[in-house]
C-alpha cells in the first residue's frame, strides 16, 4: 500500500499521464482507467479519472464527442484540443527536466550501483 508521499506523487502525475494516453488515441473514460491499470503504479478508479477529465475539459485542454458503442450506450470520447496539445508539450518538457534534476540530486547512478552491489553479494 502506498504511503502519503507516494500517493501525492502519483496524483500529481495523473493529468500528465491521462493527456499523454489521449494524445496516442482518443479514448472514453473507462478505457482510460483500463489503460492506466496496465501501469500498476498509476492504476486508479473511475471515481478518480472522471473528475480529472471534467477538469481538463473545463480548462479547454480536451474536447469531447459521442460515438455509438456495439456493447451498450453511446460513449463520450475525449481528444486533445490545440490548447491541450500545447499544454501536454509544456508538461512533458517540465517533467523531463524535473526528472533530470531530481536524478542529479538523488543520484540515479548511485541507486543502480547499489542494486548491482546487492546482486553481486547475493551471487557470492
Amino acid at each position: 500500500m502506498a504511503d502519503g508521499w507516494t500517493s501525492q506523487m502519483h496524483k500529481g502525475l495523473l493529468e500528465l499521464s491521462i493527456l499523454a494516453l489521449i494524445e496516442k488515441r482518443p479514448s472514453y473514460g473507462y478505457e482510460i482507467v483500463t489503460r492506466l491499470a496496465n501501469t500498476p503504479r498509476l492504476a486508479v478508479s473511475e471515481g478518480t479519472v472522471y473528475p480529472i477529465l471534467r477538469r481538463l475539459k473545463g480548462q479547454s485542454w480536451l474536447v469531447t464527442y459521442w460515438e455509438e458503442s456495439d456493447s451498450g450506450p453511446p460513449r463520450q470520447y475525449y481528444r486533445l484540443s490545440k490548447e491541450g496539445k500545447n499544454k501536454l508539450r509544456t508538461m512533458r518538457k517540465e517533467w523531463l527536466n524535473l526528472v533530470a534534476d531530481v536524478n542529479e540530486i538523488v543520484g540515479a547512478e548511485s541507486l543502480q550501483s547499489n542494486q548491482n552491489n546487492t546482486a553481486q553479494k547475493s551471487i557470492l
